[in-house]
């Protein structure tokens, strides 16, 4: 009877413990649900409004975009207020609408300085979200609710900058919660994101595929433990032909080691989404350095990274240019002290894409004239371009030293790119040295594995990594691109929110390979993403539209500075 009592109260007790655990889920989970929207309308002022979601654009004459959002606010519509007369208070009272009561939605900044809204002087107001979203470039942010009768009303709560992130329907419980969402000065600077801006979007994102093109288990993928990153794919006849850096690593050892031991793969594919591998154009060896410094008794071909197919229509051949590294395993980072090699197709003619091919020589390599900037890991990737009769080549560094003194061990952080000239591609190459390397008009610390080509009037268009939100940085986490008319001087980059028109399998977007044009101003990117939640680095494709209208104004732009 004791033994049976026992069992009864366990099972009594394990039942509760249930049923509170899936209650307490469920209060968790409706709490989190997003508010529901009241509709109104903007009185006597052109400001424009805006969904609250991620990228959304919250002030305009500005660069700042919500990149952290409370899944409460998620879908409301928001004001766009003018930044610079909210900050010095010379705005004129926002009035808006409503055709019932609401709670209207302001975000107050938490910086005790005169341009921000002070939440002491807030009247009426109710606390429901702190830390409740994240805007690139501004401090935190804490979320109130004040109520508005029904009729026009005016959204006055105090001097100062502050957002209106959305109106909520009165009869509901907007429950207080703490989202500890980050400090929005943690992006810094902040960056423009096409079609998030007050600017028109040269490139609309026209979809794509919601999943990766080339996935683990795939044929052709056996024998690569992580993934993929970049390379470059071009397009002859109608065959699309990939290189992209396979981070083939070994079964049984850990995944730090696919990124040591990589090859450069060749696939191909009629579709951009339907791949087969070809063949192997380099492997590395995986063999770590001896010694810390730049030493011949290390093996400098120990990790092959970032092969760029380039047709010489002069040669009648193709040409690659790949990066190999000495890899150290104690310093970070692993790779260091890159050199590029030039290599040819012994297979002559535009069809001789696939090789074999024959390596050259280095082209580019750590020396005398090397620059503290290009750091541990330069010359860190390299890709070619000819303008009028020579030729312009992106080159990178990274984990700079701010002196030579520094050198081998003691580097910081950042991603740069600069340009080296040659009458040819053979070279030689020099690196051009004007006093501006190097280039930080694109971003000033992250433009990785830059790949040029030309729109339709002429100007040149470099589309690159445009760095992580993850591993302790706080970047774009998006394809980038920058813009120049003379393949010399490069603008201000801008982004492209893919995941607004394709589903988001990765976590970190990571470098695209392309690109393409493919009539009706239709253009294919291939990109490597990466799921932090494994080992296998994908790649994905999505299709974006260039408008004319919007490249012809940046001509124009660009001409007038």
């Amino acid at each position: 009877m004791f033994s049976k009592n026992i069992k009864y109260n366990f099972k009594l007790k394990t039942a509760f413990l249930v049923v509170f655990s899936v209650c307490f889920q469920f209060s968790v989970l409706a709490q989190n649900q997003a508010w529901k929207p009241a509709s109104f309308e903007v009185v006597k002022s052109n400001y424009k409004t805006f969904k609250t979601t991620q990228y959304a654009h919250v002030f305009s004459g500005s660069k700042h975009n919500i990149v952290r959002l409370s899944p409460e606010l998620q879908g409301l519509q928001g004001v766009e207020l003018p930044l610079n007369v909210y900050k010095n208070g010379t705005n004129t009272a926002l009035q808006l609408k409503f055709k019932e009561p609401v709670q209207v939605l302001i975000g107050v900044f938490k910086e005790n300085n005169t341009e921000y809204l002070q939440a002491d002087k807030l009247q009426n107001a109710k606390l429901v979200l702190e830390n409740g979203v994240t805007i690139t470039g501004l401090p935190p942010v804490n979320v109130y609710a004040i109520s508005y009768p029904k009729g026009t009303q005016t959204i006055h709560p105090g001097k100062g900058l502050f957002a209106v992130l959305g109106v909520a329907k009165n009869n509901q419980e907007l429950a207080f919660r703490n989202a500890a969402l980050p400090d929005g000065n943690l992006w810094n600077p902040t960056y423009i994101v096409e079609g998030f801006s007050d600017e028109k979007p040269l490139f609309e994102i026209i979809g794509g595929e919601n999943k990766p093109v080339v996935e683990e288990g795939m044929p052709g993928t056996e024998g690569i433990q992580g993934g993929f990153e970049g390379g470059r794919v071009v397009k002859v006849g109608d065959t699309y032909h990939m290189f992209p850096t396979e981070r083939a690593g070994e079964k049984g050892v850990d995944y730090y080691y696919d990124r040591v031991k990589t090859r450069i793969g060749h696939w191909t594919s009629k579709d951009a989404i339907h791949w087969k591998r070809e063949s192997t154009i380099y492997q590395a060896s995986g063999t770590y350095a001896l010694t810390e410094d730049d030493n011949p008794m290390n093996d400098r071909r120990a990790a092959i990274w970032s092969y760029m197919p380039v047709f010489n229509e002069k040669a009648n051949k193709w040409y690659g240019y790949y990066l190999a590294y000495t890899v150290s395993k104690e310093i970070e980072p692993n790779h260091s002290f890159g050199r590029i090699w030039r290599c040819e197709s012994t297979v002559e003619g535009i069809d001789g894409i696939g090789g074999p091919y024959k390596d050259m020589g280095i082209i580019m390599e750590p020396g005398l004239d090397s620059e503290p900037w290009e750091g541990r890991q330069g010359v860190a990737s390299f890709f070619p371009y000819k303008v009028g009769d020579k030729y312009f080549g992106f080159y990178s560094g990274a984990y700079p030293f701010n002196s030579w003194a520094d050198y081998p061990k003691k580097s910081g952080k950042g991603w740069f790119v600069a340009l080296a000239e040659s009458k040819s591609l053979e070279g030689p190459w020099s690196r051009i040295k004007e006093g501006n390397n190097p280039i930080k008009t694109m971003h000033p610390f992250f433009v990785e594995n830059p790949i040029v080509s030309q729109l339709p009037n002429g100007l040149y268009i470099a589309i690159f990594d445009g760095g992580p939100d993850g591993w302790g940085h706080h970047l774009p986490n998006m394809i980038a691109y920058s813009l120049s008319k003379d393949g010399k001087n490069w603008q201000e980059a801008r982004y492209l929110p893919i995941e607004t028109k394709v589903d988001k399998w990765w976590d970190i977007m990571r470098t695209p390979l392309c690109l393409i044009p493919e009539g009706n101003d239709v253009y294919t990117i291939v990109y490597a993403g990466i799921d932090l939640k494994r080992r296998f680095h994908p790649m994905g494709m999505v299709k974006v539209k260039l408008n004319k209208d919007v490249m012809e104004s940046r001509l124009q732009e660009l001409k007038r500075e």
